[in-house]
């Protein structure tokens, strides 16, 4: 080979490795806040009947509640809109690792989850509650429904799960596919009680009146909840809303949020028991 073709081996070499390199950093995984500012769109899980979280209007199908203002805050300071994905409890991780949506509401960092999903800091800190059916003994203790004769249920793949399991692993636990579908389990009478957030359960009490009671069962169990989003390399949408979170935590705009969306089924600061953190 002389020089010259030497020469040119060497140019059209460097220029596939420069193609090469082109198409790696074409196909290579764009960071989540640069997604969302390029599409202008914070993708989100919505939950229906989650009040004070999520509330759908079955009129007009738009979404109000804690969560979408949280979510049009965060919104704002990224330059962009909310777009909606209708989810449930357990299915909002698999959203979040299908790149379905940008931002998952209310999720508490369990273990198992930390391998799948990453989580800004706490937005708030949740007690959990039994909601009774009506003539159940309201129950003092986890103890107390830790029998097989009490059938709990519980929306599957939600910490509601994970706490019956934990703490009441002798009950009949009854599983279902949304919060809802276990709620009415307890009215019916095919369950005698369900495990829920407390801003969960306090909601569902107000709008089921004669459904039971709401009971806080020691010890007290309490866990934070954070916002998910999917692991990347990338730190800077997790350190954005982990700010945001610990900010608005701290001046109490997420407890104002949280009272606002209860104000949506007619409930006001006096109607939280005082047993119950959020």
């Amino acid at each position: 080979m002389n020089r010259r073709d030497a020469l040119t081996t060497v140019a059209l070499a460097g220029a596939a490795m420069a193609a090469a390199g082109s198409a790696k950093a074409d196909t290579a995984p764009t960071s989540t806040i640069d997604r969302i500012k390029k599409s202008g769109l914070l993708r989100i899980a919505v939950i229906a009947g989650q009040d004070p979280y999520f509330h759908k209007d079955l009129t007009t199908n738009q979404w109000s509640g804690a969560c979408i203002d949280m979510a049009n805050d965060i919104a704002g300071k990224l330059g962009a809109k909310v777009e909606t994905l209708e989810s449930t409890w357990g299915n909002q991780i698999l959203d979040l690792q299908a790149e379905k949506i940008d931002l998952a509401f209310a999720v508490n960092p369990t273990p198992e989850r930390s391998l799948v999903i990453d989580f800004s800091s706490p937005i708030l800190v949740h007690s959990f509650t039994v909601i009774t059916k009506k003539g159940f003994a309201k129950p003092q203790t986890w103890a107390e429904i830790n029998k097989p004769e009490v059938k709990i249920a519980v929306d599957i793949g939600s910490t509601h799960e994970t706490i019956a399991r934990r703490y009441c692993p002798k009950a009949t636990i009854l599983g279902f596919k949304e919060r809802n579908e276990a709620i009415l389990a307890v009215s019916t009478g095919r369950a005698d009680c369900n495990i829920s957030l407390a801003v969960l359960s306090v909601a569902t009490l107000k709008k089921n009146p004669t459904l039971g009671e709401l009971a806080v069962p020691r010890p007290l169990l309490t866990l934070p909840t954070n916002l998910g989003i999917r692991a990347e390399g990338d730190r800077r949408y997790k350190d954005f809303l982990s700010a945001w979170a610990d900010y608005n935590r701290a001046l109490g705009q997420t407890r104002e949020w949280i009272l606002k969306g209860f104000e949506a089924v007619g409930l006001g600061p006096d109607d939280i028991p005082p047993e119950i953190q959020f």
